[in-house]
């Protein structure tokens, strides 16, 4: 998850599309250059660990654009196969 974020950040969209499973990658990913990613808060860890096939990751990222900030509140699925792979992401209920 830290390792997407920072791709973000970066600006690293090949990152990005190797560590996002094959069923739900895009074909192509274009990054916003005029957002800027300030800051990532992990909210919650399900599974992920050494011995998981799968686990779940809920974040907020922080973001600035032209002088407007925002965040992206997101709980993340990944699975394991030949490293972490992002699945996909969905809205937490507020």
């Amino acid at each position: 998850m830290r390792s997407r974020y920072t791709a973000f950040a970066v600006g690293d969209a090949a990152y990005l599309l190797r560590t996002w499973h094959p069923a739900t990658r895009p074909r192509t990913l274009t990054l916003e250059p005029d957002l800027r990613w300030r800051r990532l808060v992990v909210l919650d860890v399900v599974a992920g660990g050494p011995w998981d096939d799968a686990g779940e990751v809920e974040f907020v990222a922080h973001h600035e654009a032209d002088g407007a900030r925002g965040l992206l509140h997101e709980r993340s699925r990944f699975v394991r196969e030949r490293g972490w792979l992002y699945v996909d992401g969905s809205t937490p209920a507020s």
